[in-house]
């Protein structure tokens, strides 16, 4: 009786390395498109043409637009070739071994001097394209609401700090935090002609005269 044949595991490894490299492509000819000709005007086939794969693959590689341009923004954020957790970017990172809550708010501050001219155009573009797709819609929202739950986290980081007010609790730091540096703060801002290093200043201004405690007079 012949013996059953055995797949060698090479072939499952082969095909996953396969798998990544596409998803690699598609997710670099997508932020590469979406940043900089803009979420309306990049399509899920120039996609496609870019990375040199079918529209299915795409698709199955790893969404449709809407899945793409949260991708793209999370690659952003994150500073990577593929969209990671936000407790492992370099920012985060940094901010969270900072040890006082000036520092920490220096920090973060100055990130969303770097993301934000990205990423807050493709997320109104989403929101923008929510009004008449129900999938842009709640990727919108999801974003909304993860962005909220990172605020919670980054208040207590601020408060183990020791330098955070006490009369306000972290639900109230977060909601601050997360209603000033929403990415329709930053394009209103923008629109008024405020540079990025002049929106930097005021978050770190603003921030750290309304969520920390007074230094002692001089």
């Amino acid at each position: 009786m012949a013996e059953p044949v055995k797949t060698r595991p090479y072939r499952s490894e082969v095909r996953a390395e396969k798998a990544a490299a596409t998803r690699r492509a598609v997710l670099d000819a997508a932020r590469g498109l979406m940043v900089a000709k803009g979420y309306d005007a990049t399509t899920v086939a120039e996609i496609a043409r870019v990375a040199g794969v079918a529209m299915d693959t795409v698709y199955a590689s790893v969404g449709r637009k809407p899945e793409l341009v949260v991708a793209v923004i999370d690659m952003v954020l994150g500073s990577s070739d593929e969209p990671i957790p936000a407790q492992q970017r370099d920012y985060v990172v940094a901010i969270r071994a900072a040890r006082t809550g000036q520092e920490k708010l220096h920090l973060y501050a100055a990130s969303m001097g770097v993301v934000m001219p990205r990423t807050a155009p493709l997320i109104d573009a989403l929101r923008r394209a929510g009004e008449t797709n129900d999938d842009c819609a709640a990727a919108w929202s999801a974003l909304v609401d993860r962005r909220a739950r990172n605020m919670l986290l980054f208040a207590a980081d601020l408060r183990a700090s020791g330098d955070l007010r006490t009369d306000l609790d972290d639900r109230e730091v977060a909601d601050i935090v997360w209603s000033t540096n929403a990415p329709e703060y930053y394009l209103l801002l923008a629109a008024r002609g405020w540079s990025t290093e002049r929106y930097v200043r005021l978050l770190e201004d603003l921030w750290c005269r309304l969520l920390l405690e007074p230094g002692p007079a001089t």
